[in-house]
């Protein structure tokens, strides 16, 4: 009852309405637990099936991928083996970068074999001249071998104007002396010249030599004459020109000379430009002196000259000729000496035509580097022999 004597409207539930309120709401849990297991099983199966799918999708792309990594490398090594016959073709083959080979594989004795018969036929730089050995047999079968190479004796189809021809290599004369080489018509090339040992070093290692390459670039075969036994010697003589020769004024040489030509356009002064350069030479030849020194070794030259009939002398080949370039380069003195003499006589003969207010000097050659400070040593002793040339250098 309410203070005021009323009864309550709402009344407490009864055990019977609580029950009926909690199995209402277990049914309903027990609804929501049966879809929700219902659920987690078709997820679950649905999970398997994509894993089922992941798991094939997984070995069908190892699969292709392993294959198509198989087809790339079939496809590459036949375009190395095209590419290596190729080369093979033109006498080349291919090194690639020593620091990248696999030296892991072992080479056949067949390997070995086509690598030395695709050798380059040009290998610029290839060789290193260090302390050089001429070796004579060597160069030979090398000579031998790249003449096969070259084609010597072999046709080949030269083109000529308005068609083609057959035609042959043409080789090289190349002779073999002791003390050098001369190829084609000369000179005679030393084995000290760096150029002739590089040439050789070509030779000795199987290839062409470098300095031919560009006029010859396919090779070219060598006529080769073996004459190791025998020293070549440069024969000088005094009738390679014969007769008296005729001066011309430099007027009478220009009148020669067309006045004009006309090139890409252009008409050219030929005289003129000739006229400026002869007269700018003979202003040098003003400015430069030279003053031949008289010797004995002079005299006695002059005595044989005079006499026709004398046969040469014995003594000839004992004369130097040396040429001594002033210090401030403006005088040269030529003088002929008994290659007995020493330095010192050379200095009395310079300080007879030097200033005598000049300063001491030392008397130089340029190659080899050298001072002649010794006024005891002959000209044979220091090497100024058959002649030489020397520059005054002030202390």
């Amino acid at each position: 009852m309410s203070p005021n004597g009323s009864t309550s409207d709402s009344a407490p539930p009864t055990d019977f309405e609580l029950m009926s309120t909690m199995i209402r709401k277990l049914a309903l849990l027990e609804v929501k637990v049966k879809a929700q297991a219902l659920d987690i099983q078709r997820k679950e199966k649905t999970i398997a099936v994509l894993e089922k799918k992941l798991e094939l999708q997984k070995k069908s792309t190892g699969q292709t991928c392993e294959e198509e990594l198989t087809k790339m490398c079939h496809r590459l090594q036949k375009q190395v083996w095209e590419m290596e016959q190729f080369l093979s073709d033109y006498g080349m083959i291919w090194v690639g970068d020593s620091a990248e080979g696999d030296s892991d594989q072992p080479g056949t004795d067949e390997d070995e074999a086509d690598q030395h018969s695709s050798q380059s036929l040009w290998e610029p730089a290839s060789s290193r001249v260090g302390e050089f050995r001429m070796n004579f047999d060597l160069v030979l079968e090398n000579v031998r071998e790249l003449n096969v190479l070259a084609g010597d004796g072999e046709s080949y189809v030269k083109a000529v104007p308005g068609g083609a021809q057959l035609a042959r290599h043409t080789p090289i004369p190349l002779q073999l002396y002791s003390n050098g080489i001369v190829m084609f018509s000369g000179p005679f090339r030393s084995y000290a010249d760096p150029s002739t040992q590089q040439c050789m070093q070509d030779l000795m290692d199987g290839y062409f030599p470098s300095e031919l390459q560009e006029r010859y670039p396919d090779g070219v075969p060598f006529q080769l004459q073996d004459k190791r036994g025998e020293e070549y010697k440069v024969q000088r003589t005094r009738e390679d020109f014969p007769g008296k020769g005729k001066a011309l004024s430099t007027e009478q040489f220009l009148r020669k000379l067309p006045k004009a030509v006309i090139k890409a356009g252009k008409v050219i002064d030929i005289r003129g430009s000739i006229r400026e350069h002869l007269q700018e030479s003979a202003g040098e030849a003003h400015s430069h002196s030279v003053t031949l020194i008289d010797t004995p070794a002079l005299q006695a030259l002059k005595e044989r000259l005079d006499q026709p009939d004398r046969g040469p002398s014995e003594a000839t080949g004992d004369i130097s000729t040396l040429r001594v370039k002033s210090e401030d380069g403006e005088k040269t003195f030529i003088l002929k000496m008994q290659v007995k003499q020493t330095i010192g006589d050379l200095r009395q003969y310079l300080d007879k035509h030097r200033y005598t207010d000049s300063a001491a000097y030392n008397i130089i050659s340029v190659f080899p580097r050298r001072c002649y400070d010794d006024d005891a040593r002959t000209l044979a002793d220091c090497g100024l022999t058959p002649s030489a040339t020397l520059l005054l250098q002030p202390r």
